[in-house]
């Protein structure tokens, strides 16, 4: 193949293409807009309520990873992608994630945990609480909330890290 027939080649595949090419730049210009947006919202949450910037970096990581999985299905409509061409790539990938997953609940439990604590946790670093949870309450200080768990510094002194997931199922006072 000379150049000229290479070329004739690329200019006919971008006339055939033309409607997805566009669809997908614009495609990727949403994503990178509503990237910008979801981080925005977050660092305002985060600003008003006085959160660690950690822990806004932490939600703003989650939700960008689920922000390009979206947009990367879309892209992948676009272009006519379809499950059934897949249909066996798909079915061993989600055997595999899905015995990880089930051996690794918790830590996405406590990853999802953590995302709901951001937005609705009444709760600052700093603040003295009570986790009500029968024989295992703890009373104490939040020394840090990260993606996993809460440490709290108990009256005695000692640090306990308590999970995310069982965070939010449990009545706290303060």
């Amino acid at each position: 193949m000379d150049y000229k027939e290479f070329m004739d080649a690329v200019q006919f595949w971008f006339h055939a293409h033309l409607t997805e090419l566009i669809v997908s730049l614009c495609i990727v210009l949403v994503y990178f807009i509503s990237n910008k947006v979801a981080r925005r919202l977050v660092r305002r949450h985060g600003a008003k309520n006085l959160f660690d910037k950690s822990r806004m970096l932490y939600v703003m990581k989650v939700i960008g990873l689920a922000n390009l999985i979206v947009f990367a299905v879309l892209l992948g409509f676009t272009w006519g992608i379809t499950l059934s061409g897949l249909s066996f790539y798909f079915a061993s990938v989600f055997t595999i994630v899905g015995v990880a997953l089930f051996a690794n609940w918790s830590i996405l439990s406590n990853l999802t945990a953590s995302v709901i604590l951001f937005f609705f946790f009444p709760y600052k670093i700093g603040t003295r609480i009570r986790i009500q949870d029968g024989d295992n309450s703890v009373e104490g200080l939040i020394l840090d909330i990260t993606m996993f768990y809460i440490k709290i510094e108990t009256t005695e002194g000692k640090v306990v890290s308590y999970p995310n997931n069982l965070a939010i199922q449990k009545p706290f006072f303060y």
